[in-house]
């Protein structure tokens, strides 16, 4: 799958980097950043799910 974090809607709080660390992380400049744009981690689909303002997208 394919991840991608809508930076404008991103609000920085963290969820994503706390629950898939092996994929997301907060960047200087408080919006989270892909480290793997290309990943098959089941907890990235989680974060997505989580995110509280649906800035994660995956595509299949």
């Amino acid at each position: 799958m394919r991840v991608r974090v809508d930076e404008a809607a991103c609000i920085g709080c963290g969820v994503c980097e706390s629950l898939c660390p092996e994929v997301f992380k907060m960047s200087d400049d408080g919006k989270a950043k892909v480290l793997q744009p290309e990943t098959e981690e089941s907890c990235a689909r989680d974060a997505a799910d989580s995110c509280p303002t649906g800035a994660i997208h995956i595509e299949e």
